[in-house]
């Protein structure tokens, strides 16, 4: 599978699916912990699709594997759904585009990515843009087509105040996204679909969100917080958080 990915030159990493290697898929499952804000791991629904990619979708796992250190260094998960092509049908975000996927009897039609996650120390040097071909090339081998995703903008959390419809729009004077996960997805020839405010749902407890994010919440109201992408409303005890990704699509 590694032929066509751009990997770093002379580099000793391959490209495997996880119905290729199970095993080093298995070995994968905490290696990619840190690679995402604590908050991030407690989702409200992504244990429900998450938790459905394998085996059933096994083929359309992707994992970059280091001979030389023996690890895996890339990993990039994906769930196969139903999707006529218009923005009418394009489900609201992760959460949503989840539960089609494991709702839906219905035959896929299309490939979303979930997850692009590369070790701390292997980031920098083009695996994430390697990733997205992988998904890519997985999709096109299942027959199915296009690739979307719901990009989480990794310098939203700088603006966290901004709305996403806002922050989305910001473009670059060389014409590209202003946002640099956005703007890899769109040097891929990706195009924008739409923004998503609530993509990705997490309510719990205060007492979980001041441990998750090491930050006191005093009282009811909106708080931004370390590493988010939007605010946190506090109401009664409990945090809600939405979320939000920008939908972009690869026409394959």
């Amino acid at each position: 599978m590694t032929h066509g990915l751009q990997l770093p030159p002379g580099s000793s990493i391959a490209a495997f699916t996880a119905d290729e290697r199970p095993d080093l898929w298995q070995r994968s499952g905490d290696a990619f912990h840190d690679v995402w804000p604590e908050y991030n791991h407690h989702g409200n629904h992504t244990g429900k699709y998450f938790g459905a990619l394998l085996p059933r979708h096994a083929h359309l796992q992707v994992l970059f594997y280091d001979s030389e250190t023996d690890r895996v260094v890339a990993r990039g998960r994906t769930i196969p759904f139903r999707w006529d092509g218009s923005l009418n049908d394009l489900p609201c975000g992760i959460d949503a585009v989840g539960f089609r996927a494991v709702e839906d009897s219905r035959p896929a039609t299309a490939v979303s990515a979930l997850a692009a996650e590369v070790a701390p120390d292997h980031q920098g040097v083009g695996l994430s843009r390697a990733l997205i071909q992988a998904m890519a090339t997985v999709t096109r081998t299942a027959g199915l087509a296009p690739l979307v995703a719901p990009v989480r903008p990794n310098w939203k959390e700088r603006y966290p105040l901004t709305p996403i419809e806002q922050y989305a729009s910001w473009i670059r004077d060389d014409g590209f996204p202003f946002d640099p996960w956005m703007r890899v997805h769109a040097r891929l020839g990706a195009t924008t679909l739409r923004p998503e405010p609530k993509s990705l749902e997490i309510k719990a407890p205060v007492s979980d969100w001041e441990r998750w994010t090491q930050m006191a919440f005093p009282e009811d109201g909106d708080y931004a917080f370390p590493r988010g992408l939007a605010p946190l409303s506090v109401k009664d005890g409990a945090g809600h958080y939405w979320e939000p990704n920008v939908w972009m699509l690869h026409d394959l």
